[in-house]
């Protein structure tokens, strides 16, 4: 059987109990079709980055599927009809990943390490030539 990671995107003004019964309904349709759901990962509420439906946010859950190729199309059908997902995307990997997905690693990386992480801003001094306008500093040198 084939290995697949499928993410869907539910209504933001859905409630969590209503996101798990979405992923319950998921797995049930795998399971009837002789697949397995190997992980569920609720990744919780967050921003879009444009909005989706009048959406602005929506509730992400994954799910890592152990199946052949016919449950993927089912799933995807039915998922489809559902008026409280607004998004859906499924992929074939080669291996599931192991322990939390990148996603729950990175929300505890971000509550561990606060907002340190700020890449290159702040290495260079306010009142630096570049940081003006041309026209700025053209007036300047004349």
């Amino acid at each position: 059987m084939a290995l697949y990671e499928h993410v869907f995107l539910a209504r933001q003004d859905l409630a969590q109990a209503q996101v798990d019964a979405l992923a319950e309904s998921a797995t049930k349709i795998i399971e009837d079709n002789k697949g397995k759901v190997v992980k569920t990962e609720t990744w919780g509420l967050r921003s879009l980055a444009y909005k989706i439906a009048k959406n602005r946010k929506a509730h992400y859950v994954m799910l890592e599927i152990d199946a052949p190729a016919g449950v993927v199309a089912e799933l995807e059908r039915q998922t489809s009809i559902n008026e409280d997902v607004i998004r859906y995307m499924t992929v074939k990997v080669d291996a599931l990943e192991e322990g939390p997905s990148v996603m729950m690693r990175k929300s505890e990386r971000s509550d561990r390490d606060g907002r340190r992480d700020r890449g290159d801003r702040g290495d260079r001094p306010r009142g630096d030539r570049e940081d003006r306008p041309r026209r700025d500093r053209d007036a300047e040198a004349e």
